[in-house]
C-alpha cells in the first residue's frame, strides 16, 4: 500500500509518498518540484507510479505556495519568481540532508525532477549538486539568464511597472548566471538527463530547451543512452501521461 504523509522537512512542508512495507528502509529517492501557482499535491500521480517502484519521493511546497502561500498577489509573485526558484534550490539540499539524517536514502541514488518552475529548478539543480544522480525535466528551461530577460520585456510590454531600478533588475539577472546550466553545461558530467516539451509551450519556450540539448550532445557521445529530448506537438503547457510514463522509466533505468 503507497502512504502518503505530510510532513515538515526542515521547516518545509512536503508529502512524503512511499510503499508502506518499505517506508523505513533506505531507498533511492527522488524529489519532485510543483509548478508556478501550482503546490505539491498537485503531482501526486507522479508520486505514485515512482512509489510503485520502490522509489521514495518527496513533494516540497515552494515558498510562497501551497501551505506557504502567504496572501502575496498575481503580480507580486511574478516579480519575485526567480527568488522562489532559488530559495526552493537551496533547500533541496535540507530535505536531502533531513532524510539522510533519518537514514532513509541511498545517497548514491538520488533523482530531481519538476514541471514548468519545477523543471527550471532542476535544471538549476544540476549546476549546483553533484549528489543528483539523474534528472528530468518537464516542460522546463535552463537558460536562466535568458529566460529572465525575456520575462521583464513581457512585464514592460504588458505595462506592469516593476518594483526596483533597472539596475538592480540587471544586478539580479546577472546573478542567475551561477544556476544557468546553458552557461555551466560542464556540470552535467554525463549524468542522465531526460527532457520533455511541448513544441506548442505558450508559457516555457520550447526553442530554449530544444537548442540547449543540441548544445550538449557533444558532452554525451559514447554514452548516448544517458541522453534524451522527448518532443510533444499536442500538449502545451501541460504535461502529458506519457511524459508521466517516461518519466518512471527514465528513473527506472537511470537511478
Amino acid at each position: 500500500m503507497i502512504t502518503i504523509e505530510n510532513e515538515l522537512m526542515e521547516n518545509i512542508p512536503v508529502l512524503h509518498v512511499v510503499e508502506g512495507n518499505l517506508a523505513e528502509e533506505k531507498l533511492p529517492l527522488v524529489m519532485f518540484q510543483h509548478g508556478f501557482t501550482s503546490a505539491k499535491e498537485h503531482n501526486l500521480h507522479i508520486a505514485y507510479l515512482l512509489a510503485e517502484e520502490g522509489f521514495r519521493v518527496v513533494l516540497p511546497d515552494a515558498v510562497h505556495h501551497g501551505e506557504r502561500e502567504k496572501n502575496l498577489s498575481e503580480e507580486k509573485r511574478q516579480y519575485v519568481f526567480w527568488d522562489i526558484v532559488i530559495q526552493s534550490l537551496n533547500e533541496l539540499d535540507y530535505i536531502r540532508q533531513h532524510l539522510i539524517s533519518r537514514n532513509l536514502v541511498q545517497e548514491d541514488r538520488i533523482g530531481m525532477s519538476g514541471t514548468s518552475m519545477g523543471g527550471i529548478l532542476t535544471f538549476g539543480s544540476l549546476t549546483q549538486y553533484p549528489w543528483i544522480k539523474a534528472a528530468v525535466s518537464l516542460m522546463g528551461s535552463p537558460s536562466y539568464f535568458k529566460l529572465a530577460n525575456a520575462q521583464i520585456h513581457y512585464l514592460k510590454e504588458e505595462g506592469f511597472s516593476l518594483p526596483i531600478s533597472e539596475e538592480e533588475m540587471k544586478r539580479q539577472i546577472e546573478g542567475l548566471q551561477e544556476y544557468d546550466l546553458s552557461l555551466k553545461e560542464e556540470a552535467l558530467n554525463g549524468r542522465p538527463l531526460l527532457m520533455w516539451h511541448s513544441t506548442v509551450d505558450k508559457v516555457v519556450p520550447y526553442t530554449l530547451t530544444y537548442d540547449f540539448y543540441h548544445q550538449i550532445k557533444s558532452h554525451y557521445e559514447g554514452n548516448e543512452e544517458n541522453l534524451r529530448f522527448v518532443k510533444d506537438e499536442t500538449s502545451g503547457h501541460k504535461v502529458s501521461r506519457e511524459a508521466v510514463l517516461e518519466l518512471v522509466e527514465w528513473f527506472k533505468t537511470h537511478l
